[in-house]
């Protein structure tokens, strides 16, 4: 038995727990295996259900990583891994995932995979090499999943991302936003002030959505298969044979759409100057294909329109915590939200 493993996260208060271990004992070996628990890391992320876990086997350490993931996003990453990406060749380019476990009331999926150390791509230092490969793979992700079969499976089991997410979403977040409003909720002035502002900003966005639909249908590109959440925390760079071999994770969020929707959300992780150098990379990634990018206006009314939907998906859920909940944490919520808008600039300089 591994030593240890009986009482892993047990402080966590994560659900599922117990299918958790009992994966892990059959991936490390059985009941057969002896080890013991080394250590266990919570990792930074948006949402506290990843952790390293490590183990020691005589002398040799065994280091994986458990995340845990609603019912829907564990169908999404395991097709990707198992069936979409080694379907255009592209296997060998996703995480290792070594078992999967339901929680036995369905309230979650634990998935186990192996760990791929602190080796995310890197904004703060930036290497050519590593940049230029991984900008090739996202590259090659699209390419090769426009036009094919497999994307009704992809949108039908995933999101879509093309101007319907932008229409849904201005138009859910105006619902929600219009409900808060007595006798459902008491608002202080400051929080009425806020509600307001930000359902105009959204009304001028619904004004806004034939002109967007019009350059998304015009200049967005063939639809493709989209990771959906593309931060360079889920751009892993390895060691390879020849170079780097670089590994995309993180597909909680995958779908089909323009890749617009793709790049803004890559672009933006990475310092202003160095933005248009990243693009030119994937122009030239994306030349054998014969696509040719629209000029930066319009790229930057694309990347607008994919972050502004995005916006107003984050308005969305604080609210109806706020209607449903009363969570006060609501308003900070949608305070962010008014932030952001504020705050807004080009991705790229035009």
């Amino acid at each position: 038995m591994i030593e240890g493993l009986d009482n892993l996260l047990e402080e966590s208060g994560q659900p599922g727990l117990t299918e958790l271990r009992g994966l892990l004992q059959e991936i490390l070996g059985g009941t057969a295996a002896a080890g013991q628990l080394l250590d266990q890391q919570k990792l930074a992320a948006r949402r506290p259900r990843v952790y390293r876990l490590r183990f020691v086997f005589e002398g040799w350490v065994r280091s994986v990583v458990g995340k845990r993931l609603e019912l829907d996003n564990a169908q999404r990453n395991q097709l990707m891994i198992r069936r979409w990406l080694p379907a255009v060749g592209l296997g060998d380019n996703s995480p290792n995932l070594l078992g999967a476990a339901a929680e036995r009331h369905g309230q979650c999926v634990w998935h186990v995979y192996d760990d791929f150390g602190d080796r995310a791509l890197k904004t703060e230092r930036l290497e050519p090499e590593h940049l230029r490969a991984a900008v090739d793979l996202i590259a090659q992700v699209h390419m090769r999943f426009a036009a094919h079969a497999l994307l009704a499976e992809c949108r039908l089991l995933g999101s879509d991302f093309g101007i319907n997410f932008y229409q849904a979403n201005v138009r859910d977040a105006i619902r929600c936003l219009e409900s808060l409003q007595p006798p459902a909720l008491a608002l202080s002035p400051e929080q009425s002030v806020l509600r307001d502002r930000l359902l105009a900003r959204l009304r001028r966005l619904q004004d806004e959505q034939p002109m967007r639909a019009e350059a998304l249908a015009n200049f967005g590109g063939p639809e493709t298969l989209l990771h959906g959440d593309l931060w360079t925390t889920h751009v892993f760079v390895l060691p390879g044979i020849r170079g780097v071999q670089v590994r995309l994770a993180g597909w909680d969020h995958a779908g089909v759409g323009p890749i617009s929707y793709d790049l803004s959300t890559f672009l933006l992780r990475f310092p202003f100057g160095y933005r248009s150098w990243l693009l030119d990379m994937y122009r030239h990634a994306v030349k054998p294909a014969g696509w040719n990018l629209p000029p930066v206006r319009v790229l930057n009314l694309l990347f607008e329109t994919a972050e502004f939907a995005r916006f107003a998906n984050c308005i969305i859920w604080p609210a109806l915590a706020l209607l449903h909940d009363n969570f006060g944490w609501g308003f900070d919520e949608l305070a962010n939200v008014d932030q952001w808008f504020k705050s807004w600039e080009p991705v790229l300089p035009d």
